[in-house]
């Protein structure tokens, strides 16, 4: 419970920080002190300009070439991921600022982010086409590449190398691998889980094989994602698993509908179904996120309809902050009661992966990805500490610690 304590007390400094930062907020003369920043900046002076420009994006958010000189002296000095953060800023509001598309790009290249820059190019010349400056910035982009591997000798190549950068973003192959072990009671439990990932017109596509050892039984799940697009702002989620084995569900079944909403936001609302041999069970489930500036939230409660039992309740709250793009961040995931992702356990020597859904338990997980250096491969570690109710002795507790990784490569 200290871990708790620890996260609540570091979550309430920062909400008074950042209270206490808008009562700092900015009165002045925004277009006079833009240009005094820009003075500033151009003789070298460039901490005092950011200190300027930040002041100013306190009262006005939207002043598109504030925000676009504290990118620029953020990469001047250097701090690409600072400078990438407020570029991407101002992308997604204004596509066709060619402008910034540029200095976005050059950014890129000044880091040797060469597939970073080469995505950005070409998402700049899908708004702005034929671009000859933004064409000139994706050769430099292609030429970046050719020194590890991707030949842009004419403009046949080029293509080529385009079509490559397409598929990187269409295909991928992930692999996890994950345990826990208990501190009491239970055999250390073994996860791993294989899957392909393709980007279709009708939308994402993920076939999947799950493998378990538990309590030295094994078994395998085949499961299937797929995302439809209905329209800009709405898409959905369908799955269905099927196994012969002890250790998962003999069938499972999962829906659900996700609508874009203003001001960053997303809701939807959607269920899933769990057959066992001795059970069957509709859990509802909605889901509310919130995307503001680089952090996401997410809360997530799950609803199982059956008045006879003692729980049917749980949620999740997810927090995440993203680094130099949406692949890569450091997040939390806090969860309390039961999850339709069960963990199987015995009472007795009798499998009873239904009973799960009705014990008392409580969990942390920590999760960072970050993606390569010079490729668009991904990497997922994830740490977790949960409590949980024993099955067979009712208000006993144990505790768990999970761990797991996962290496997904894009082609």
């Amino acid at each position: 419970m200290k871990n708790f304590k620890d996260i609540s007390f570091i979550l309430i400094c920062l909400y008074g920080l950042t209270c206490w930062g808008q009562d700092l907020a900015y009165n002045g003369n925004p277009d006079t002190s833009f240009f005094t920043a820009r003075d500033l900046a151009f003789e070298g002076n460039r901490p005092v300009a950011r200190d300027t420009l930040r002041s100013i994006l306190t009262k006005y958010p939207d002043y598109v070439d504030v925000r676009n000189l504290l990118a620029k002296t953020y990469s001047w000095d250097k701090k690409y991921d600072e400078a990438r953060k407020e570029f991407n800023k101002i992308t997604s509001v204004e596509p066709k600022n060619k402008e910034v598309w540029v200095a976005a790009i050059k950014n890129e290249l000044y880091a040797e982010e060469h597939y970073i820059a080469l995505g950005l190019a070409n998402k700049a010349l899908n708004h702005l086409p034929s671009d000859s400056d933004l064409q000139s910035l994706r050769e430099q982009a292609l030429k970046g590449l050719s020194e590890f591997g991707i030949p842009v000798e004419s403009k046949e190549t080029e293509t080529l190398a385009e079509t490559s950068e397409e598929k990187t973003i269409k295909n991928s192959i992930g692999i996890s691998n994950a345990f826990e072990i208990f501190d009491i009671a239970y055999e250390p439990m073994m996860y791993t889980s294989l899957e392909y990932q393709r980007e279709t017109k009708a939308g994402k596509i993920i076939p999947r094989l799950n493998y378990g050892n538990r309590f030295e039984i094994q078994g395998l799940q085949y499961e299937l994602d797929f995302y439809p697009k209905f329209s800009k702002k709405f898409y959905g989620y369908l799955n269905y698993g099927i196994s012969k084995s002890a250790i998962f569900p003999n069938h499972r079944v999962g829906a659900e509908v996700f609508a874009n909403w203003p001001k960053n936001m997303e809701i939807s609302m959607g269920m899933r179904y769990l057959d066992f041999d001795a059970l069957k069970a509709n859990i509802i489930t909605a889901s509310v996120a919130i995307y503001q500036g680089d952090y996401y939230f997410s809360i997530r409660p799950y609803f199982l309809p059956n008045i006879n039992k003692s729980v049917g309740f749980s949620g999740n709250l997810l927090a995440r902050r993203y680094l130099k793009d949406g692949s890569n961040y450091l997040g939390i995931n806090i969860g309390m009661g039961y999850s339709p992702e069960l963990r199987q356990l015995l009472d007795g020597g009798e499998l009873l992966a239904e009973t799960v859904l009705y014990i008392e338990s409580q969990q942390a997980i920590l999760e960072y990805q970050f993606s390569g250096k010079k490729n668009p491969n991904l990497y997922r570690a994830n740490l977790g500490l949960g409590r949980q109710e024993l099955i067979f002795e009712s208000g006993r507790f144990f505790w768990v610690v999970s761990a797991g990784i996962t290496y997904q490569v894009k082609f």
